[in-house]
C-alpha cells in the first residue's frame, strides 16, 4: 500500500470515529490537494528507475585524433609538439603515432521521442566519426548527429528503429526547489544504467563554461560518462541533462535545466543549428557603487560598457554607460537575464528596450540581429589585447575629468590596474592618462588598442604619461 493510501484509509478511519462520537472536525482530516500531489511518487526508488530507465542508452564514439596525439591514455604530452619524450613516442609506437589512432569515449543520453532522436551533450559527440548507441534491451544503432549547440554543451543525434521507441516525458525546471529529490541515470565510467539519487542543492549556477550558464546543482553522484544522461524528479520527469562536475569536489554535480533546453531541441531538430538573438553591447552587473552613483534605486539592471558599432544597439541609439532596465516588460536583474532574453528573441523581430539615462528612464526599439560567435570571439580576442598589461583604460569623459581632477580632453585614462600586472609592476597609476605609446599619439580607445596590438609578445612598450600633480611621465614595461 502507498502512502497516499495509507494516509488516506486512517484519516477516513479517524473521521468515522468524529462522526461515531458526534464531533464535528470531521474536514480537518481531508486531504488537500497539494498533500494528494505530494504523495503521487512512486514507492521507492527502484520503481522510479524502472519506469524511467528504457529511455536512457549508452553512447560509444570513435574519432580520429591526428598524428602526434597522445596513443595512450596513461601517457600524457604536457610539453606539447615539441616536448622532449616526442622521440620516445614515435620510437615505441611506431608510424601509428604519425598517422594518427583512434580515440574512444563514452557517454550517455535519453530518447526524447518514438522517430530516435536522442539528447546528449556535444563533447561527448563532438569530431566523431562513428557513433553507437546502446539500448536498455541490449539492441545496438548507428546514429548519426542531427545538430550540436557548443554554447550549451548540447547535441541531438539520430537512430533508426522499426520499433516504436520509449522516450522520455519532459518536465519543468522552474518549478524544481531547492532540496527536492532527484535521480540521475547514466553511464559513469562504461557502467551502463548506473541510478544514483540527492536532491537539488542550488539552482541557476555560473559555473564559467559558457554564456548561457544557468546550471541545477545537485548531489546526486555524477561521474564521467554520465555526460548527457538525464536529471529526473520524483515524478519520473526529464528535468535537467547531467553535463559537468568538479574535478576537485566530491557530490557536486551540474545539469542544463530542461526549460533552457527545449527550444535548443526544437532548432537542432527543424533547422540542425541554434539561431540566437544578438543585441551588439557589453554589458556589466550593477554593484552597490555604480547603482547609487547612477541613480538606480533597487539596484536592478546592467549597465552597458561598449557599444559595438554598427550592431543593432548602436543603430537603435543605446549609448556608453546606458542601465538597461528591461526588455520587452521583463525586468532585466542581471547580465544572465538579458543574454537569455536577447538569445530567445527570433532574429529581425523587434524589441523595446527600456533604459536609464542621465537618471531619466527612456524606451527604444531594436531591431534584433544573429548572433555570430566568430565575430563575437573576435572582439574578445581584440579586447584581450587591451588587458594583456594588467589595465583598463576609458576615453577621457567629462565625468572622468572631473573625478580625477584633470583638465585633458585628448588621451585615455587609466582606470582600473589589476594586482601584481605587468602595468602595477612598470608602476602604472589609476588616473594616469596615456598620451604616447611607443611615440605614437593617443587621443582614444581605439588609438590605444591599434598602438599595444603592433606591439608583439616580448617587446618593449613605453607610455609618455601625464600624471596628476606630477606632469609628464614616462613609464617602460615589456609586454
Amino acid at each position: 500500500m502507498t502512502d497516499f493510501k495509507k494516509i488516506k484509509t486512517l484519516r477516513s478511519f479517524i473521521a468515522m470515529l468524529f462522526v461515531t462520537f458526534g464531533l464535528s472536525a470531521v474536514s480537518n482530516f481531508c486531504l488537500s490537494e497539494t498533500e494528494a500531489k505530494m504523495y503521487d511518487r512512486p514507492e521507492s526508488f527502484s520503481q522510479l528507475a524502472e519506469s524511467v530507465s528504457p529511455v536512457v542508452v549508452n553512447i560509444r564514439t570513435v574519432k580520429t585524433v591526428k598524428g602526434g596525439g597522445n596513443p595512450s591514455p596513461h601517457f600524457s604530452k604536457p610539453f606539447g609538439d615539441n616536448e622532449p619524450f616526442k622521440e620516445f613516442f614515435e620510437k615505441f609506437f611506431g608510424e601509428n603515432y604519425k598517422k594518427g589512432f583512434k580515440q574512444r569515449s563514452l557517454g550517455s543520453g535519453f530518447i526524447i521521442d518514438n522517430e530516435g532522436y536522442i539528447v546528449t551533450n556535444n563533447h561527448v559527440i563532438e569530431d566523431a566519426d562513428e557513433i553507437q548507441v546502446k539500448l536498455k534491451n541490449g539492441e545496438e544503432y548507428d546514429a548519426e548527429i542531427k545538430g550540436h549547440d557548443p554554447n550549451t554543451d548540447l547535441a541531438l543525434i539520430k537512430i533508426k528503429s522499426a520499433e516504436n521507441l520509449p522516450f522520455a516525458h519532459l518536465g519543468d525546471s522552474d518549478a524544481l526547489k531547492v532540496g527536492e529529490w532527484v535521480m540521475a541515470i547514466g553511464s559513469p565510467f562504461g557502467l551502463e544504467q548506473t541510478v544514483t539519487a540527492g536532491i537539488v542543492s542550488a539552482k541557476g549556477r555560473v559555473i564559467g563554461s559558457g554564456p548561457y550558464d544557468d546550471f541545477i546543482q545537485t548531489d546526486a553522484s555524477i561521474n564521467p560518462g554520465n555526460s548527457g544522461g538525464p536529471l529526473v524528479n520524483m515524478k519520473g520527469e526529464v528535468v535537467g541533462i547531467n553535463t559537468a562536475i568538479i574535478a576537485s569536489g566530491q557530490g557536486i554535480g551540474f545539469a542544463v535545466p530542461i526549460n533552457l533546453a527545449k527550444g535548443i531541441f526544437k532548432q537542432l531538430k527543424e533547422q540542425g543549428e541554434v539561431t540566437r538573438g544578438w543585441l551588439g553591447v557589453a554589458i556589466q552587473n550593477l554593484t552597490g557603487e555604480i547603482a547609487e552613483y547612477y541613480g538606480v534605486e533597487n539596484k536592478k539592471g546592467v549597465l552597458v560598457t561598449e557599444v559595438f558599432e554598427g550592431d543593432p544597439a548602436d543603430e537603435a541609439g543605446i549609448e556608453l554607460k546606458d542601465i538597461i532596465l528591461e526588455v520587452n516588460g521583463s525586468k532585466i536583474e542581471t547580465t544572465r537575464d538579458l543574454t537569455r532574453i536577447i538569445a530567445n528573441i527570433g532574429v529581425g523581430e523587434s524589441a523595446e528596450i527600456k533604459i536609464l539615462r542621465d537618471r531619466k528612464e527612456k524606451t527604444v526599439r531594436v531591431k534584433i540581429a544573429k548572433r555570430e560567435d566568430e565575430k563575437l570571439f573576435s572582439r574578445k580576442d581584440r579586447k584581450q589585447k587591451e588587458d594583456e598589461l594588467g589595465i583598463s583604460v576609458s576615453k577621457i569623459t567629462p565625468e572622468l575629468a572631473r573625478r580625477f581632477n584633470s583638465k585633458e580632453s585628448e588621451g585615455v585614462i587609466v582606470t582600473e590596474i589589476k594586482s601584481e600586472s605587468k602595468g602595477e609592476k612598470a608602476g602604472l597609476m589609476v588616473g594616469d592618462i596615456i598620451k604616447e605609446i611607443n611615440h605614437q599619439t593617443i587621443k582614444t580607445g581605439d588609438d590605444y588598442t591599434e598602438a599595444i596590438g603592433k606591439v608583439e609578445t616580448g617587446e618593449p612598450v613605453q607610455m609618455f604619461i601625464r600624471r596628476m600633480n606630477s606632469g609628464f611621465v614616462v613609464v617602460k614595461l615589456v609586454k
